[in-house]
């Protein structure tokens, strides 16, 4: 089977990917599967054991090793949260701690089905328990604490211990909810949420109605995830261990956890993933409704939806499918979604739906400054033949946008590259050629071939002027290409965080159904499995793999001292260079002169010094994640943590305003309404973006020919 495997990886016509997902429940499940449906999973496995120790870039030796990995992988992704199994469950089961390479090799689901019933039971066990707990009132004189983090907990010993564990967990769950509904009430009710006041008891046997309603539809929900679907999730604790970005799809889990809202017609534009009772954003959609209101970002967690002006919804553990149901809906319609954001904070945030406006995601410039001199660029992501109606391609679209700023009177450039997650391959090197008079951009390597050179060979620049390229740690795959070649050339300044995201790595898809051959038609769908095959490397040799690129000038950033990138992933593949590429370092310009420059401007700027301060606030705030269960004192704890919040609310936005308006200073004579207004909102931003100004005042100081 491996050659027909190696084979379908060596078409040509195959995809690249970058989403990454994360399958973090537990379900019930029927035990009366088919012989087909284990025929069906023999076979992925089968396939999955050639992939993965045959054609990923970095083939690992299935031994005992890679096994026990496998293990705890499993283990952590079975329950995340240490909610269901207990600790003589998971020493039962370390019997095949050793023994999951062979099961993979054989076809053999024996610890998988044993793993499945265990999970099964305990899931009945606390179906129980919940409705047990939340029937009646909670004490919250008490001085008890609940630790959020699960990796500071160990799983329950036993009965006594669980039944403690969800008591805590379901009272700071009501504590929560009591807090947000007061926090959200009017005058009139604010007494009732005072403890043992008049109409407490009320308020309290509401928030635990509301609890049980929401954990009734989140069991339910479980319930009904199929087999395969966990089989799944099974497989991808092999994937994991070889890298984050190697994943296995089930045909139902792709098309249930990954889901693009923006991928119908119509919606707000955000990816989603379920984290364990929450509903997560993986992504913004580049020009969608949420991304144009820009509210909305990565890593928030949904807590509530309402339509309009109805009152919200709690989607607190939900599964991903009904939350997206109910944030989908008809252009110009209103949701409003409450989220949690990284801070601890919650905010209400109103979107517009909206056919994705693909326009947005393209290329676009503007002028910036008083003297109109200099040009800024904005690259949201690389693309090819976007649409086949109108062949766009991003190089093409920054190189209009490049010689439309020159005629316009350009005498130096921003591009600016932040939150640009890649893309094309093609396009990069193409782009990394608009400043550069030809040579390599690139190197790739796939294992077991030599490392081939990626040039530009097209003759001349379209832009030899002052260049600053800016990024920050969403910075990531072909956009970490491009910032590297024009730094490795000495073409360009690199101004951001200290380091990008670190994705050196390709991956492609593979079609099981295809690979499986003709043979096994009957078993379809059988997925589809992701696989890394190449990494990127530098043409001065070095790796953008977890190293990222490295900022000449680094801003401070709120997210500094958080993990974030390849680097803060399990199983990464490893930092290593290849031999320099000849390629002809230009001319030297001022910059170390220029980088002195802007570092002075930054130790002495009050801005910087308060993102500083927010940085470290935002660290510490990671580490409190163990919260009071007494009411007075979790009343008071929150309410400080607000206000807090709210003391950084303007923290990223500059306190004076950057000049930035249309490349030609006028209204394009054809631009309709509604783009003016959204091209009007975006010269707003960026006129107080702190991290642009101080771009416009380094590519300033850059000599000029």
């Amino acid at each position: 089977m491996y050659a027909f495997t190696r084979l379908i990886f060596m078409k040509k016509n195959l995809k690249y990917s970058l989403s990454f997902l994360i399958l973090v429940v537990i379900v019930t499940l029927s035990f009366s599967w088919s012989s087909v449906e284990k025929d069906k999973e023999k076979v992925v496995m089968q396939l999955m054991y050639d992939a993965l120790s045959s054609v990923h870039y970095q083939p690992r030796v299935f031994n005992d090793k890679l096994s026990s990995e496998v293990f705890d992988v499993y283990m952590k992704s079975l329950d995340s949260q240490k909610r269901f199994m207990h600790q003589n469950d998971i020493d039962k089961l370390g019997s095949y701690r050793l023994k999951l390479d062979d099961e993979l090799k054989s076809g053999s689901t024996e610890f998988f089905d044993k793993s499945i019933e265990i999970a099964l039971t305990r899931f009945d066990d606390a179906k129980v328990r919940y409705r047990r707990i939340l029937s009646g009132p909670f004490d919250f004189s008490s001085k008890e604490f609940f630790e959020t983090d699960s990796d500071k907990r160990d799983y329950p010993k036993d009965e006594i211990q669980m039944e403690a564990f969800w008591r805590n967990y379901l009272k700071f769950r009501v504590l929560n909810r009591l807090y947000d509904r007061a926090e959200s009430s009017d005058s009139s009710t604010e007494m009732n949420f005072i403890i043992n006041s008049e109409g407490f008891e009320e308020e309290e046997s509401k928030a635990r109605k509301k609890e049980l309603e929401i954990h009734d539809e989140w069991f339910k929900n479980m319930s009904e995830t199929e087999r395969l679907d966990l089989f799944g999730l099974f497989i991808n604790s092999f994937t994991a261990v070889f890298d984050p970005h190697t994943q296995y799809f089930a045909p139902r889990q792709k098309e249930a956890f990954e889901i693009e809202l923006s991928g119908q017609l119509e919606g707000i534009g955000a990816s989603l993933r379920q984290e364990g009772e929450f509903t997560e954003v993986v992504s913004i959609v580049t020009g969608s409704a949420c991304w144009r209101q820009g509210e909305l970002e990565v890593g928030d967690k949904l807590l509530k939806v309402a339509q309009g002006d109805n009152d919200p919804e709690d989607i607190i553990g939900m599964s991903t499918t009904k939350v997206v149901s109910k944030v989908r809906g008809e252009k110009g319609t209103e949701v409003r979604l409450t989220v949690r954001k990284k801070d601890g904070s919650q905010k209400i945030i109103s979107i517009i739906r909206d056919i994705v406006e693909i326009e947005a995601t393209f290329a676009r410039s503007a002028i910036v400054g008083e003297d109109k001199t200099t040009g800024y660029i904005r690259l949201p992501k690389f693309y090819v033949d976007f649409y086949k109606d109108s062949n766009r391609d991003c190089a093409d679209d920054v190189k209009k946008e490049i010689v439309d700023l020159k005629k316009a009177g350009m005498e130096s450039l921003i591009f600016d590259l932040r939150g640009n997650g890649g893309g094309s391959l093609t396009a990069a090197i193409k782009i990394a050629g608009l400043f550069i008079n030809q040579g390599p951009m690139v190197q790739v390597k796939t294992s077991g071939q030599k490392v081939r050179s990626y040039n530009d060979k097209k003759e001349g620049t379209t832009w030899d002027g002052p260049l600053v390229i800016l990024v920050n740690e969403g910075t990531a795959s072909a956009s970490e290409i491009v910032a590297a070649a024009l730094q490795d050339y000495g073409r360009a300044i690199v101004v951001g965080t200290a380091r990008t995201y670190g994705k050196g790595t390709v991956q492609n898809i593979l079609d099981l159904d295809r690979a499986a051959g003709p043979f096994n038609a009957a078993l379809r769908p059988l997925g589809a499995l992701k696989l890394t095959i190449q990494k990127y490397y530098r043409v001065s040799g070095g790796t953008t793999q977890l190293e990222g690129v490295k900022s000449d000038i680094v801003l401070p950033h709120p997210y500094e001292n958080l993990p974030f990138g390849e680097r803060e992933m399990e199983f990464p593949l490893a930092v290593d260079n290849v031999d320099p590429v000849y390629y002809e370092l230009l001319p030297e310009a001022n910059f170390n002169e220029v980088i002195i420059k802007s570092k002075k401007r930054i130790s002495s700027n009050p801005e910087f010094d308060e993102i500083k301060s927010y940085a470290l606030w935002l660290e510490k705030q990671q580490e409190n994640t163990k919260f009071t269960l007494n009411y007075d004192s979790y009343f008071e704890r929150e309410r400080a943590l607000d206000s807090e919040v709210k003391d950084f609310s303007e923290t990223l936005k500059s306190k004076s305003e950057l000049d930035v308006n249309w490349v030609y200073s006028i209204v394009p004579p054809n631009a309709d309404s509604s783009k003016v207004i959204e091209y009007e909102k975006w010269f707003k931003a960026l006129s107080r973006d702190i991290y642009l100004a101080e771009g416009f005042r380094v590519v300033n100081d850059i000599e000029r020919d």
